[in-house]
């Protein structure tokens, strides 16, 4: 029977790597002496000062070194890496790979914590989360995650504590799918997530040893462009689905006075009124649901198994927003529009949440 020290070397440990410092040298040595074997580093563009660290790491056996001439960023070394992990004839015999900082802010002992972790789920995607309520941690690390972890949590339904790091148990049967996920810089690793909440692929967090040194100095993550870049991956789908709501309204608003202006029929204003609203609104739906299942969610799923559930949502939404406004009505007495701005506000992220996991998920 293989000892916990054996195991080991079933794992591949990925290390993307921009202008280390040789901390690295060491930490892979520990790497090593704790039976990490098989390591790939990847020097995406480091400076010529740090050319003697990455001949070092070099010439360990245990090492594998991938070099991009210019900086091309965290996501693309980790995609050449996992790439090449996958084209090694001795792939199918590896549980998976653990891809890890290489700033020292994961300690090896988490690392084994990730390879366990993976032998016990070897199709779930492992995350070693930190806890940002440490009070070593960057005030600016602390608020960004926190607010991207709510964000989550808003927009696809799931908390996710640490969506930033680093340290991730990838199994050999997510390779292939992880390789073509989008993004090149720190939004890979976003994208990686909601790929995974879109495919149904499940994630398990290990809680780690919060590290940050000297203030977190050594990140080559840009504040404002990976932010930006990060948060525009996590908003894409619902920017898009709110601008079709938008578009949506404007054109049942349009078509309800075009028939009201049209309607020649000696009927009641009320039955014209009632007709002219639900022609404008089954058209405007019709635009809603196209604009939606192309644009804003990119479904390929055909229309049969989509539409149905598509307009069952909009009943429940119309009975919902017309229930509770008047329930909240009689018991508050506060004006009925306030009350349904709020009511049709909760509903909307709700519809987008329902449409995103139920009607158009992959």
């Amino acid at each position: 029977m293989l000892s916990d020290l054996d195991k080991n070397n079933e794992f591949f440990i990925l290390i993307p790597s921009l202008n280390p410092t040789n901390d690295l040298i060491v930490y892979i040595d520990e790497l090593i002496k704790n039976n990490f074997t098989n390591i790939i580093v990847v020097n995406d563009g480091s400076k010529k000062e740090c050319d003697e660290i990455f001949k070092a790491i070099e010439r360990k056996k245990e090492c594998i070194l991938l070099k991009h001439e210019t900086n091309l960023g965290k996501g693309k070394a980790l995609k050449d890496g996992l790439e090449y992990f996958k084209n090694l004839e001795t792939f199918s015999n590896f549980v998976g790979i653990i891809t890890v900082d290489s700033d020292g802010q994961h300690l090896v002992s988490d690392v084994k914590k990730i390879a366990e972790k993976m032998k016990e789920n070897p199709n779930s995607l492992i995350l070693g989360t930190r806890d940002f309520s440490k009070s070593n941690v960057p005030p600016k690390s602390s608020f960004g995650n926190k607010t991207t972890s709510n964000v989550f949590k808003l927009l696809y339904g799931v908390k996710i504590s640490d969506t930033q790091t680093g340290l991730r148990g990838i199994p050999s049967g997510l390779i292939e799918e992880f390789i073509h996920i989008s993004g090149n810089r720190f939004e890979y690793e976003t994208n990686m997530l909601i790929e995974c909440i879109l495919n149904k692929i499940e994630m398990i967090e290990v809680p780690i040893t919060t590290v940050y040194i000297d203030n977190n100095s050594g990140t080559s993550f840009r504040p404002i462009h990976d932010s930006v870049s990060i948060y525009w991956k996590i908003l894409n789908s619902f920017i898009k689905y709110s601008v079709v709501s938008i578009i949506s309204c404007v054109i049942d608003i349009l078509l309800f006075q075009l028939f009201l202006m049209n309607f020649k029929f000696n009927l009641s204003p009320t039955v014209i009124i009632v007709i002219a609203t639900v022609l404008a609104r089954i058209i405007s739906s019709l635009v809603n649901y196209i604009l939606n299942k192309k644009y804003s969610f990119n479904s390929k799923k055909n229309v049969k198994n989509t539409i149905i559930k598509y307009y069952i949502l909009c009943l429940i939404a119309m009975i919902a927003s017309a229930s509770l406004v008047s329930i909240i009505y009689n018991f508050t007495k506060i004006p009925e529009v306030a009350i349904k701005i709020v009511v049709d506000t909760i509903i909307f992220f709700i519809n987008y949440r329902v449409q995103r996991v139920f009607i158009f998920n992959k």
